[in-house]
């Protein structure tokens, strides 16, 4: 069936000439553009006959709670078989800003003329963008979006297409979710969960898997090998807020300076390969900085009283709850050495100024946010705590420009005043967003099918580029929102150090839970994603990656 399937309907063809449709609608994230290519992705898919005929399967899903007014298509395909299997796919339909291409702007749309004036001005551009636009054996098209994920839409929408030809001889049944906001917030996944669930109840279900068509790109200059990912990286973002003592400049040993506290985080955090996640061989990039200021709100000689830093901290296998206990005993190490190196340097100043070393008072104090609550509940009481809690949660809720971010560091600030402790601490909590890793090991039948599945694929297409099998998808993405823990302590931890889980920061976690499907990244290759010179290759994109993803769903299915 595949190789018929390929010769009748010139797949490549299509998907090129979809990806230019794609491409041609300008969908930054957070604009209407965003709506518009929700619209496009309807009407190409509506023009065909199976949807025509079968309309109920080809929706525009509504996310009431998005102030942008965005929407998600959702596209069924259901074979002529009494299969109950199902695989999900998923493209995310939004792209990063333009504010990159400069006076090529204009042109960012448009991929055949953008990739013309490319080669046109070749010479002013990066030494590897010129061996692209050179090379013989490859041929790329540049435009905001192609590559990061336009193409990768396409790659779905023109497999759909085919299936749909001959579907009576499909063997199973497809849901595809195109959805917005994926370069944000995943407003657009958290909406497609749910309705992802309610399909296989609704239809008996039982899904196999999900496959995104995201990008791939090389691990570095002239790596030849074209890579497909199976399961995915995970991210949290433990923060700290640092609570330090206030002084005047003219009396700096009277006071404690969060400044310094937060640097001697940054200096043992940051890029530290000792906190890197390691699972099945596969290391994660270690954490870095996102955010580091204090927070004073004026100039004055008085220093800081309090200061803030988060960091983006990838995982392939710990959980919540034990990247936060690293992050405490983190803590606890940055401020004894602070606090030491102070010390010494007070010695220091009292020899040189010939005065008494009285010592400094300043202490070790280390917290969790959950632990925080707890000592302020305690104090306060259960029903005030309740009813101050939520009276700030309130008020923070309703300043429409606090982002997930500023709003979990506010809940922190204001419930920490309410506690009686006023000597230096540091919080440690997390800000959003969250997403989960995925571990695909072989642990549970599915996991085993969608190993066996896309090796097979993978051995059964023949193509001349090297085909590599990773685990974890190593970009930040909506794949992650597949699963989540299984272990209630471990989300319940999760959401007892992350302030605004459930007001602010809405995420379906128990539909995640219920979800619990391995997940596979089988994408377009290309280059420079986010970038003006962002390219995508189309031999390899547009042959070898829907014959791949083809052959596994058929895979997945039997």
């Amino acid at each position: 069936m595949y190789q018929n399937l390929w010769e009748q309907t010139s797949i490549a063809k299509r998907i090129e000439e979809l990806t230019i449709e794609l491409t041609e609608v300008l969908s930054v994230t957070e604009t209407k553009g965003e709506i518009e290519v929700s619209k496009k992705v309807y009407e190409l898919l509506n023009r065909l006959p199976y949807y025509q005929e079968n309309p109920e399967n080809l929706y525009i899903q509504d996310i009431p709670t998005d102030k942008f007014g965005r929407k998600n298509v959702i596209a069924i395909v259901k074979g002529k078989s009494t299969s109950n299997k199902a695989v999900a796919l998923l493209g995310h339909t939004d792209t990063v800003g333009i504010s990159d291409y400069g006076n090529l702007a204009s042109l960012c749309t448009t991929p055949y003329e953008l990739t013309e004036k490319m080669a046109e001005i070749k010479d002013n551009l990066p030494q590897s963008v010129q061996i692209d636009i050179e090379a013989k054996d490859e041929d790329y098209l540049f435009g905001r979006g192609i590559f990061d994920m336009k193409s990768g839409n396409a790659v779905i929408m023109a497999l759909i297409e085919a299936i749909t030809m001959d579907v009576e001889n499909f063997d199973g049944n497809l849901i595809y979710m195109a959805v917005c906001d994926e370069e944000t917030n995943s407003t657009g996944m958290f909406a497609a969960v749910p309705e992802l669930n309610k399909l296989a109840k609704l239809n008996e279900w039982d899904i196999q898997g999900l496959i995104d068509t995201d990008y791939m790109t090389n691990d570095y200059e002239g790596d030849d090998s074209k890579y497909i990912y199976i399961g995915t990286v995970g991210k949290l973002m433990p923060s700290f807020y640092v609570v330090g003592s206030e002084t005047h400049v003219g009396e700096s040993f009277n006071g404690l300076d969060p400044n310094q506290i937060v640097a001697e985080l940054t200096r043992e955090i940051n890029l530290n390969p000792a906190y890197c996640d390691i699972a099945e061989g596969q290391v994660t990039l270690p954490p870095v900085t996102l955010k580091q200021r204090d927070l004073k709100p004026e100039y004055s000689v008085q220093i800081a009283k309090t200061a803030t830093v988060f960091f983006n901290y990838a995982t392939h296998c710990s959980t919540p709850d034990q990247v936060l206990e690293k992050m405490l005993a983190a803590a606890e190490k940055c401020m004894d050495e602070v606090l030491e190196t102070l010390s010494e340097r007070y010695e220091m100043f009292c020899n040189l100024s010939n005065i008494e070393n009285q010592g400094l008072p300043w202490k070790t104090k280390v917290i969790s946010y959950d632990d925080l609550i707890k000592e302020v509940r305690l104090e306060i009481g259960e029903v005030e705590f309740e009813e101050v809690r939520r009276k700030i949660e309130g008020d923070l809720l309703k300043e429409k420009n606090l982002d997930e971010r500023d709003f979990s560091l506010a809940m922190v600030e204001k419930i920490h005043t309410l506690w009686s402790y006023r000597d230096p601490v540091i919080v440690v909590y997390f800000t959003p967003p969250y997403y989960p890793h995925i571990l695909v090991e072989g642990k549970n039948k599915k996991e085993k099918n969608m190993l066996k599945a896309v090796e097979k694929a993978m051995a059964e297409t023949v193509t001349d580029y090297p085909l590599v099998l990773k685990k974890f998808f190593p970009y930040i993405a909506d794949i992650s929102f597949a699963s989540a823990p299984q272990d209630a302590n471990v989300v319940e931890n999760l959401k007892g150090n992350m302030p605004g889980f459930g007001s602010k920061y809405i995420m379906p976690i128990e539909e995640m839970q219920k979800l619990n499907v391995p997940v596979l990244d089988i994408g377009p290759f290309g280059k420079d994603a986010h970038k003006y010179t962002e390219r995508v290759e189309t031999n390899y994109s547009f042959n070898v990656t829907p014959e791949v993803v083809y052959r596994t769903i058929i895979e997945l299915l039997k």
